[in-house]
């Protein structure tokens, strides 16, 4: 039996290419949906694998129909001869006709079964590459699902994990040695800066409750958001019911003085406007604040509930900026966390804190590895 496989885009093209190669008596015994080998494979439009099947006797058959004139001829003559020998045969005894009879009978006997065997081995193996190609789908749609960016997804994924709790277990591994997590508490001169709508100015009153009422810093806070409407007025608030330091600046130079004014504070809180990432100018602008206030700690606040997208042009944005650790914000507001990953692995920078609701100073905290791993993996949830 001659066994074929066809790997086509429809099962119009399977049978046109069956036919032309086997010929009309070719049978089809398989065809499945499957993917190019490889990572990319996975981003392209599925192909259907057609296996199909001739009988010996038909393959001579087939061949031919392809001989020329003398050798039909020649056939010919071998049927007569093959007519004469089996017409010389009926005047053998019967009892070597019935061994004959035997002997054939025994022959097709392990022919079929020898069949039967290859056909089953065939579908073994259709069977098994089947569940491969599902767990693999399975796996990358578990990705997609907790929101993992796609050119992401092409280095996490390895042809090694083509089980879904197998690929769990190494993206927890992978997770826990790619995460970078701040430890030690903010001292010294700390500069917000973000995107408009991060939420900034709650984050950085959050950080301002937790560092003087929990523990027990003397803190000052300065800003220089007097763009948007309210944005200072919310922050004296936060300031007088903490009893702590307040200063609103528009120049370098009134920054200069603030600055000096709260010399002996343990902690500087320094709130930003939000800039485009876009805007150059604007970046420039700020890079010159924090450059006069001579930063010891400047933090990126970013967005858990960010588009992909949008996330490396954030990043690149601010880079100019020089900050070296990130503040995660909103996570209450989405339900998967696979953004934190998109920002972690595009950032290159550690999570210094992940805020995760609207009470100040309560909804702050410096994250675990082993928390911010099983937010990912869909494991846990911040609510």
């Amino acid at each position: 039996m001659l066994i074929k496989k066809y790997l086509v885009k429809n099962m119009n093209e399977a049978l046109t290419r069956i036919r032309y190669e086997l010929g009309k008596d070719a049978i089809i015994i398989s065809q499945r949906k499957v993917r190019e080998s490889g990572i990319k494979g996975y981003f392209k439009p599925k192909l259907i694998e057609v296996t199909a099947a001739l009988e010996n006797n038909k393959i001579e058959k087939k061949n031919k129909f392809n001989v020329e004139n003398k050798n039909e001829i020649d056939f010919k003559d071998s049927l007569d001869s093959i007519k004469k020998i089996i017409d010389d045969r009926k005047d053998s005894k019967f009892d070597k006709s019935q061994q004959l009879n035997k002997e054939i009978n025994l022959t097709n006997t392990d022919n079929i079964k020898e069949e039967v065997k290859e056909i089953k081995d065939l579908l073994n193996r259709v069977i098994k590459n089947t569940n491969k190609e599902e767990e693999k789908d399975i796996v990358l749609e578990y990705l997609k699902d907790i929101d993992i960016d796609d050119e992401l997804i092409k280095e996490v994924l390895t042809d090694k994990n083509d089980n879904i709790d197998e690929f769990k277990t190494y993206f927890k591994e992978l997770l826990e040695n790619e995460i970078q997590v701040c430890t030690e508490s903010l001292s010294g001169k700390v500069v917000l800066v973000g995107p408009t709508g991060v939420g900034k100015t709650t984050t950085i009153a959050k950080l301002a409750g937790r560092l003087a009422l929990i523990e027990k810093k003397k803190v000052g806070l300065i800003t220089i958001d007097t763009y948007r409407i309210g944005a200072v007025e919310q922050l004296k608030t936060y300031a007088e019911i903490m009893n702590i330091p307040f200063k609103v600046v528009i120049t370098l130079k009134e920054m200069e003085n603030a600055v000096s004014e709260l010399e002996d504070c343990d902690v500087i809180l320094i709130d930003t406007t939000g800039r485009s990432s876009k805007n150059t100018m604007q970046i420039s602008e700020l890079r010159a604040f924090t450059q006069k206030v001579n930063a010891d700690h400047i933090a990126l606040v970013i967005s858990g509930t960010t588009k992909n997208r949008d996330i490396q042009t954030i990043i690149n944005g601010y880079s100019e900026i020089g900050y070296e650790k990130m503040i995660i914000t909103k996570l209450d507001e989405t339900s998967s966390y696979g953004c934190i990953y998109n920002i972690i692995k595009k950032a290159q920078k550690p999570i210094a804190y992940i805020t995760t609701g609207q009470n100040v100073p309560d909804d702050i905290r410096i994250p675990l590895k082993s928390e911010i791993s099983k937010l990912i993996l869909g494991e846990e949830t911040v609510c």
